[in-house]
């Protein structure tokens, strides 16, 4: 049975830090593949402050466009909104039977796991892939048969940061794939 992780985020917009956390899960693990799901909108962000989600979409497609493990899903473009993350999960269940799946989060999220719809189902039916994040202790959940501590490089980039960098008018050239930030800066989506 074909093993694959899904990272979902806002990727708002999709940095370095994602791709190199997406990478580490596709060749370091036993993940085949990982799919970024791009998220409309996560229940505990403020939805006024994204981008739409055609344009964060077209922005990971961008950045995967050479990958050749790793994935762009729109798959919650067409479940109910807000995104709920165990929604999601028994739909592509249900979808794609032959298929394993598995979460990647950071270990921020996994402290908030206790917040999320359904907590307890999560772990009890999926494997959770937890990567470092700054300044971020996994305690309670270390012990647990289905979390799986990875050792991600620990990323500090953020898409806060970038956009708020950009708006300043600062360089960001690193921080972003090249397609990528030729997209925001033919279409302006950040100034």
């Amino acid at each position: 049975m074909q093993k694959v992780g899904l990272f979902f985020g806002s990727f708002n917009p999709i940095h370095t830090g994602h791709l190199i956390i997406a990478n580490y899960m596709a060749n370091y693990t036993d993940l085949s593949e990982v799919w970024l799901v791009v998220s409309p909108h996560n229940p505990l962000k403020k939805k006024d402050s994204l981008l739409n989600k055609y344009n964060r979409l077209e922005m990971v497609s961008l950045a995967l466009e050479e990958a050749t493990n790793i994935r762009a899903s729109d798959i919650e473009f067409g479940l109910p909104q807000p995104s709920y993350t165990i929604d999601t999960l028994i739909h592509l269940r249900e979808r794609y039977p032959n298929i394993e799946f598995v979460l990647i989060m950071g270990s921020d999220n996994l402290l908030t796991l206790k917040k999320w719809k359904n907590y307890e189902i999560i772990l009890r039916d999926f494997s959770i892939y937890v990567y470092p994040r700054p300044n971020n202790e996994i305690t309670e959940w270390s012990t647990h048969p289905k979390v799986i501590i990875t050792k991600t490089p620990l990323m500090e980039i953020s898409s806060t940061f970038i956009r708020n960098a950009l708006k300043e008018g600062k360089d960001v050239r690193y921080f972003l794939p090249e397609k990528v930030l030729a997209f925001i800066d033919k279409t302006g989506v950040y100034l």
